[in-house]
């Protein structure tokens, strides 16, 4: 999965760091986490390269629409749907059916973050912030959007402070999960490249 491009001035190991386990990870967990922008980490050398999307699968899409109009009331065939058109790396797709979703299912923090990484795969980062504010109003210890919201404020608003008070939550939360080894190794990357991150008071803004 992809990202836009921005500048971000970050050490070439904390790019290799954190989007080799995001890369790695996102197929076999639920949920999706936002990885740094494309673009920054092919310019890399030695950067993971990350995979082609997957092939819209017309018929399953077909399938699932059928099942969306039986069912108007039913988030699931959105849900399945918005992940199709999100692996097919078709995000404004996506955000559609992702949003149909939690109009039906307004309380469910897996959707909403992964709209919230939608936006930010179509340059809206502050509107992706805000989708991941919501999911942490829902549930204040979801480890997978806090992981996202650090990577967003890292890569899409240049925020290392905010990335690493963000990824600090998760540690403190869940330390043991994918998401806060993920987290750990990613602030431990972070402060690798700016000593002076080090500072950052754990779970603190």
């Amino acid at each position: 999965m992809k990202a836009e491009s921005v500048v971000l001035a970050v050490a070439g190991a904390f790019f290799g760091l954190i989007v080799g386990w995001i890369l790695g990870s996102q197929q076999a967990s639920p949920g999706r986490v936002a990885p740094a922008p494309a673009a920054q980490v092919q310019a890399q050398q030695g950067a993971v390269t990350a995979a082609p999307p997957k092939t819209l699968d017309e018929n399953q899409v077909r399938t699932l629409r059928e099942a969306a109009a039986r069912e108007p009331g039913n988030a699931r065939p959105r849900v399945e749907l918005a992940n199709l058109y999100f692996d097919a790396e078709r995000y404004d797709d996506a955000i559609t059916w992702y949003q149909e979703a939690l109009k039906l299912s307004p309380k469910d923090p897996n959707v909403s973050t992964d709209l919230g990484i939608c936006y930010y795969y179509t340059n809206q980062p502050d509107r992706a912030l805000e989708q991941f504010d919501y999911s942490l109003r829902l549930d204040p210890k979801h480890a997978k959007t806090l992981l996202n919201q650090g990577v967003v404020r890292a890569f899409g608003k240049q925020d290392l402070q905010g990335a690493a008070a963000s990824w600090q939550k998760v540690v403190d939360l869940a330390p043991d999960s994918p998401e806060g080894q993920a987290a750990k190794r990613a602030l431990d990357g972070l402060k690798s490249a700016h000593p002076g991150m080090g500072s950052t008071t754990p779970g603190g803004e």
